[in-house]
């Protein structure tokens, strides 16, 4: 077999990149001589001779480039022999000949003298050490390894990469999910979410937060819509409380998005049970989405983690724990983030065409649409807001494609996504809108005025002032609200801590300063908004809104709009937190080991200890007014009496066991023939107000005792009733009349 020479010496031309060659002075081996031990290349002689190999003497035992291979790129060596002591070579037979570029070997006199010595001695070493097996030094070209035979080098090769079985596999992607980002932020939002409402969850069978009137309405929207939907969803708007009007499901924000969780559990305390455990996750959803949002738009986590929770737990916010429709603001921030996540969106980065994805973006609708679904006076000025952000989005676009001449892709499939992910934002604000529009055609009380939204609206002082459940606040600003009209509602403090990070961003920040600006001028609009008609009277802003843009009349409190104030200051806010944090990882670099010390992390902490602190709230949770036992067997359509806002947001949650039609209802306006009720049964039981309640078909009165104290009814409740058609029973702590 005829060898390449140039592999064989082992030159510079084929030494390994980092590698010494081996050979003579001038650093390479003579023509055709294979390099000797402790010469391979990469090595050069122990004392630094580098004393060239003799020619066409066999590469021995640790005698070859990199362990084991010629130096001819890999190619075995071509004549091989058994190796004595220090590398000598022993004289080979005429059956052991190899040929090296066509010829014998020449071994001369010198490698004789030398090996002659050793030679039994390492035949036997040789013998004892191997055995039968041949190395790679001892083969002759063309012969086969023996059957089963070891390879020597095998205990040098890397170690075979180990199969990995399905449920090892299983495990490491579980392990992967577990401690990504957005797994830990989800976690950590909701044992913060638990934390913060805390005692929500401590008694959730029996206590609601804030009061008994408005949560239990809304608790028993949610069982209303789960259980309609299951049953005849074509019935959905027409409830079957304000008994005998239509459209009764529409005369409030219908949490209609909640209606899953309606569909788990019958009865009163399933419905308590439920409104809690939503109320909880509310909260914890406002941080997700306000972290998420702020985190695509370029924060780093510290940063992000300061917006979310100051968005989620604002001290004015606290005054609407028995709001739950306005706690329900995450999806706003979530949507938001998603869209931009889908367009390849971000403050810091701006427009990435390579980081589009359409179905982000579509999620980011459906989000949107949902959010809307939950009613309208949080989501009507988000779809405005999408409108907006929609519109400068495409000017924007355009102006940089056709007049700067700036190539911006957007792609079919973004495009698409868009399009019909637009289309079902859309269409779910619009048919949700019809019912509402029903009812202020057949109900004018339901209409919104300006003097009711005046009195809501907030005056400056209120920007200051925190409500009474804020735990640090709450007592010092007790005499800065007793002055302030429309409580709760004009106590909109978004926090000390906030004004002061979101005031450092201005100056000291991760955005630009053209982004500063614009963050500055959105807070100050929606803050402006909020102020309704009391800015200036509202002539150039809230009442041109509420006078020409269509639905805004339906909002009666535009001190709500603070929860767009709050995001844009948490993400001036970020701005700031994410800079000081980058400027002490700056510091902590410098540093042996690089890692930050414990006093750099408590100032990057800092501001996020601050902001919760400022969220801690004195809430308190009553215990919600068992169910009458009447309430479970009675036949409707029922009336309950006394009838009155605060008793029939109680009586729509007890209806939640059969859903019996019953005359009473609370809601944002109390519908013209309800009221006449009220009025006609004051002196119930008496001819008229029989024969008006039969009118109506009305089939049962259920009078509640501990209610009646200091009513007409506390005399008329035990008088005989028999000459009146009707008929009389004791049920528990209520009296029940049966009309037919």
């Amino acid at each position: 077999m005829t060898t390449d020479q140039s592999n064989v010496t082992g030159s510079p031309a084929t030494a390994k990149p980092g590698e010494a060659t081996s050979g003579g002075p001038n650093g390479s081996a003579e023509r055709g001589e294979p390099i000797g031990k402790n010469n391979a290349g990469g090595e050069g002689q122990p004392d630094g001779s580098n004393k060239p190999a003799e020619k066409n003497e066999p590469a021995g035992k640790n005698n070859t480039a990199g362990e084991g291979e010629s130096a001819g790129d890999g190619e075995a060596a071509s004549s091989s022999e058994p190796v004595g002591e220090k590398g000598k070579a022993k004289p080979k037979t005429a059956d052991d000949k190899t040929e090296v570029d066509g010829t014998a070997p020449d071994l001369t006199k010198k490698d004789d003298d030398e090996s002659n010595g050793k030679k039994d001695d390492d035949k036997k070493s040789n013998g004892k050490k191997d055995g039968d097996e041949k190395t790679s030094g001892e083969k002759k070209d063309g012969d086969a390894a023996e059957p089963g035979a070891a390879d020597p080098w095998s205990a040098f090769a890397p170690a075979p990469e180990p199969v990995v079985g399905r449920i090892r596999r299983g495990v490491r992607a579980v392990g992967r999910v577990l401690i990504h980002e957005w797994t830990l932020a989800s976690l950590a939002s909701v044992a913060l979410a638990v934390l913060m409402t805390w005692p929500t969850l401590r008694y959730p069978l029996h206590t609601i937060p804030q009061d008994v009137m408005d949560p239990t309405l809304q608790a028993w929207q949610m069982a209303w819509s789960g259980h309609i939907l299951k049953t005849d969803p074509l019935q959905l708007w027409h409830s079957n409380t304000f008994f005998p009007e239509q459209w009764s499901f529409a005369f409030s924000d219908t949490l209609l998005g909640y209606a899953p969780a309606g569909m788990i559990g019958e009865g009163p305390v399933a419905a308590i049970l439920r409104y809690n455990i939503i109320f909880v996750l509310a909260h914890a959803l406002a941080v997700l989405g306000a972290y998420a949002l702020v985190r695509q738009l370029g924060s780093g986590r510290i940063g992000a983690a300061v917006a979310g929770v100051a968005y989620a737990y604002a001290p004015w916010l606290l005054a609407q724990a028995g709001h739950l429709h306005v706690i329900s603001h995450g999806g706003i921030p979530l949507a938001l983030a998603m869209l931009a996540r889908g367009h390849g969106y971000s403050l810091r980065h701006g427009y990435r065409p390579e980081r589009r994805h359409a179905g982000w973006a579509f999620a980011g609708w459906l989000v949107a649409a949902w959010q809307i679904s939950l009613g309208f006076g949080i989501g009507l000025p988000f779809a405005y807001a999408l409108a907006v952000i929609a519109l400068v989005a495409l000017v924007t676009w355009i102006i940089q494609r056709w007049m700067r001449k700036v190539q911006r892709p957007f792609g079919f499939k973004l495009l698409f996504a868009d399009a019909v992910g637009g289309l079902v934002f859309a269409a779910t604000g619009a048919l949700l809108a019809i019912p509402y529009f029903t009812v202020a055609e057949a109900h004018p009380g339901a209409e919104r005025t300006l003097n009711q939204a005046e009195q809501y609206s907030i005056p400056p002082t209120g920007f200051l002032t925190a409500p009474p459940e804020s735990l640090i606040w709450g007592d010092l600003h007790e005499q800065a609200r007793a002055a302030l009209p429309g409580l709760p509602e004009t106590t909109v403090l978004p926090g000390y801590v906030l004004y002061a990070l979101a005031l450092g961003g201005l100056f000291f920040s991760i955005w630009t300063v053209r982004q500063r600006l614009f963050l500055l001028a959105g807070a100050l609009a929606t803050g402006i908004l909020a102020m309704g008609p009391r800015f200036f009277g509202g002539t150039y802003t809230f009442n041109l809104l509420f006078e020409y843009l269509p639905g805004w009349n339906g909002i009666r409190t535009p001190g709500r709009l603070m929860i767009w104030t709050t995001l844009l200051l948490g993400i001036l806010a970020a701005g700031a937190v994410s800079a000081l944090a980058a400027r002490a990882y700056a510091v902590a670099a410098e540093r042996i080991p690089p890692w930050p010390g414990p006093w750099l992390r408590l100032v990057t902490l800092l501001p996020l200890v601050l902001v919760l602190a400022e969220g801690l709230n004195v809430t308190p949770h009553p215990v919600v007014p068992a169910q009458p036992e009447a309430m479970r067997t009675a036949q409707g359509p029922i009336l309950v009496l006394p009838s009155n806002q605060n008793v029939d947001q109680n009586v729509m949650l007890w209806s939640t066991t059969r859903f019996q039609n019953v005359v009473n209802g609370g809601s944002g306006f109390t519908p013209q023939r309800l009221d006449e009720i009220r009025q006609i049964t004051a002196s119930f039981p008496d001819p008229a107000s029989i024969g008006h309640l039969r009118n109506l078909g009305v089939r049962t009165v259920i009078m509640m005792r501990e209610q009646v104290a200091g009513t007409p009814w506390q005399t008329t409740i035990d008088l005989p009733v028999d000459h009146l058609g009707i008929q009389r029973e004791d049920v528990g702590e209520t009296v029940v009349f049966r009309l037919s």
